[in-house]
């Protein structure tokens, strides 16, 4: 993701006012309070990431209590399933939880002739999950990727398959590690398999989940588990791990500042893509939901939801993208 450091933040006088504390998160209070205009109604379609499935029920259950009369159903069965829908034109929302593939957006630009149009909605840390019980304190991507990976194309030596490898001891030194992980239409097994996997392949073991809750549920569930998912699904059951870099001995851990500043080493940001041809408006009613999004009032569902909002500097560049007629 792009790093926007903080050094580079209080420099353009932010330091004092942006949300970039690690605790607690908080809306940054220079984005616009959302104010509601005449006229919207009828009825959206959203396909896409099931990381950004309780995000998009809170936004359109935020923007019904200004238009009750707009419906938004939401599909999310992965990011994978999001540029189909927009390409058949059964969706005017795609969430997805990574960056468009080059194949994605050139299916979809042979379809209209130009590509499709990505708003960052919010910040995230995908996070490495453990069980509540487990000591371990830190890994490192070399590690993660060894737990994970087949292939190892982030330079372990070995694959790690006991707690014991990693330093624990007693009842945990022999005890195989348990692999949760997302399948292969969600853009944060795609995120997880480029970042810390080096794009390098999976092991056979890794019990692949429909959702990350479900991910969330098999670590807490599970005490040698071992699994990965988007921060906002953290829960008492399990905790997340801090994380170095590739080459790096720095721990960073999965903090609103850390992310905001790309040190910590899986930040990303959540997208939706829409359809927005060259010189025309967007789609009044999709324009409008994503200024309501943008919005403080959108921006507080993704704290309430436990993911990093978008800070003034972001939130400009996107508004542009859905006010501009370029």
């Amino acid at each position: 993701m792009k790093r926007w450091g903080i050094a580079w933040l209080v420099a353009l006088g932010v330091g004092g006012t942006a949300a970039v504390s690690a605790s607690p998160i908080a809306v940054d209070i220079r984005l616009p309070m959302y104010q509601r205009v005449g006229g919207m109604t009828g009825n959206l379609n959203s396909i896409g990431s099931d990381t950004l499935n309780n995000l998009m029920t809170f936004w359109a259950e935020g923007f019904a209590t200004y238009y009750p009369s707009v419906k938004i159903q939401i599909e999310a069965k992965g990011s994978s399933t999001a540029p189909p829908a927009l390409i058949a034109g059964t969706s005017q929302l795609g969430p997805m939880s990574r960056p468009m593939k080059p194949t994605e957006i050139d299916a979809f630009e042979k379809k209209y002739g130009y590509p499709p149009t990505a708003v960052a909605v919010a910040l995230d840390a995908l996070g490495v999950f453990v069980n509540k019980d487990n000591p371990i304190q830190h890994l490192s991507l070399e590690q993660v990727d060894s737990i994970f990976s087949s292939t190892r194309a982030c330079g372990g030596k070995a694959s790690l398959t006991t707690w014991g490898q990693l330093g624990l001891e007693a009842e945990w030194a022999n005890a195989p590690i348990s692999l949760y992980g997302r399948n292969s239409a969600s853009g944060t097994y795609g995120y997880f398999k480029e970042h810390a996997l080096c794009k390098g392949d999976f092991k056979g073991s890794v019990k692949e989940q429909p959702g990350s809750a479900t991910v969330i549920e098999g670590v807490t569930n599970d005490r040698f588990a071992i699994g990965y998912s988007g921060m906002g699904y953290k829960t008492a059951g399990v905790r997340l791990l801090p994380l170095t870099g590739l080459g790096s001995t720095k721990v960073y851990e999965a903090t609103a500042d850390k992310v905001y500043a790309g040190t910590y080493p899986l930040s990303r940001y959540l997208y939706i893509y829409v359809n927005k041809a060259p010189g025309k408006p967007l789609d009044p009613l999709v324009a409008e939901l994503l200024r309501y999004v943008l919005s403080q009032e959108g921006q507080s569902a993704v704290v309430k939801d436990g993911f990093i909002p978008l800070l003034k500097e972001i939130e400009a560049v996107e508004i542009k993208k859905v006010d501009d007629v370029l």
